[in-house]
């Protein structure tokens, strides 16, 4: 056992990680005799560092310095009351979590009562056994310690999620302001990382391709197939696949990811081509939500663009099948994931696909995007900027 100096463990305690952190007892109490009664049981122990704090006003700024791992707090002070400590422990970020243990001369019930209101986690009528004394530092400690952990794994974790889904960001194509279809969209992540990915580029002179794809489940695992995914229609990889044809593009990537060899993962998409010189537009979707084409001139019901497929990776050697419609000049066409419309109302059912359809139906104020505008109701609906799924949405306009 050590007893360091507080403003020395403030700087060690700054270079610990948790896994090698020691067993840090802090002992607040105006009585050196009990200060040093309490050093010479920890004494014996190895690995425990001890602090004693004697005047009571400076409990608060001493506990933020060592960083105890528990706190032994007497309750009968002059000026202070031991249970407004207690409070007070509970109400400071430094000492939020720290197990509190009460030392004290009484033994009332209503007294021990009122101390694990405040927030105590433990009481002895002070002075202990020294074997229950240490059992009690040691198990609080390492409970705490073992918090601390899993606060840091966390911490690492949500670091690593935020660099992946910067990198699925950059992987997505820049919007398209020019030309015969202009393309724009909104990629939000959610509080966890997602496995929405897209992408669209001229196949040749006359074939725009588009799509949109969705891994079920999220982490890393879901982000990194749903960029292979992306990478192999990018890089029009899928072999005696016709990239111009969904139908075959569908029904390649159903061969390519089966659940089976994708440790049970699946995913959805929407893949349309469009050919400029014919206004013609040719879908499929494996198990994705119907894209939403919108004509010009005015608020009017979408056609729904959906072709009934499984999702992929679900059943081998199954045929995609694809369909077609015209786009007059001007349509607007809403390709998503259902991230965007899968919100839950304040009642707890989710937001209807046909309220959704349409709230995006509605023209958008001069000077705004829709899919701006989506994204504000969604998050009003669920009550917060926190969305739970991740919300990706395109939308191209066909002049």
């Amino acid at each position: 056992m050590s007893d360091q100096d507080p403003a020395a463990g403030k700087g060690a305690a700054s270079v610990v990680s948790p896994s090698r952190r020691p067993v840090t007892v802090l002992l607040v109490d105006d009585q050196p005799i009990v200060g040093a009664a309490v050093r010479r049981m920890l004494q014996p122990e190895a690995g425990i560092v001890f602090h004693f704090c004697n005047d009571p006003a400076l409990a608060i700024e001493t506990a933020t310095a060592v960083e105890p791992t528990v706190i032994l707090q007497d309750l009968v002070m002059p000026g202070v009351d031991g249970l407004d400590l207690v409070t007070r422990y509970r109400e400071t970020a430094a000492t939020r979590d720290v197990p509190i243990v009460v030392l004290s001369t009484r033994e009332e019930p209503e007294t021990k009562a009122e101390a694990f209101a405040r927030g105590a986690n433990d009481y002895i009528v002070k002075l202990p056994d020294r074997l229950e004394l240490v059992a009690r530092v040691r198990y609080h400690s390492k409970g705490y310690i073992a918090l601390l952990e899993r606060n840091e794994a966390t911490r690492q974790l949500m670091a690593e999620l935020a660099e992946a889904a910067q990198y699925v960001k950059s992987l997505l194509p820049p919007p398209v302001d020019e030309g015969p279809v202009t393309i724009d969209w909104r990629f939000l992540t959610s509080t966890s990382l997602g496995g929405d990915a897209f992408g669209y580029g001229w196949i040749d002179d006359d074939h725009l391709q588009v799509y949109l794809l969705d891994v079920c489940g999220h982490g890393v695992g879901a982000a990194l197939l749903s960029v292979t995914v992306m990478n192999v229609i990018r890089s029009q990889s899928l072999p005696g696949a016709d990239f111009r044809r969904p139908g075959e593009v569908l029904s390649a990537l159903n061969e390519a990811f089966p659940m089976a060899k994708q440790n049970g993962s699946y995913f959805t998409i929407w893949y349309g081509v469009y050919e400029a010189s014919t206004r013609t537009l040719v879908h499929a979707s494996g198990g994705h939500p119907a894209a939403l084409l919108m004509a010009p001139g005015g608020p009017a019901p979408a056609v729904r663009l959906r072709a009934p497929n499984l999702i992929i990776g679900f059943i081998p050697g199954r045929k995609f099948v694809s369909q077609e419609v015209k786009v007059p000049e001007g349509s607007r066409l809403f390709v998503f994931s259902d991230g965007v419309y899968e919100v839950e109302l304040p009642d707890g059912q989710i937001w209807p696909f046909d309220d959704f359809a349409t709230f995006l139906e509605q023209p958008a104020p001069a000077g705004t995007s829709r899919m701006d505008d989506l994204l504000v109701e969604a998050r009003r609906l669920n009550g917060s900027d926190a969305l739970p799924d991740d919300f990706s949405i395109l939308e191209a306009v066909f002049r």
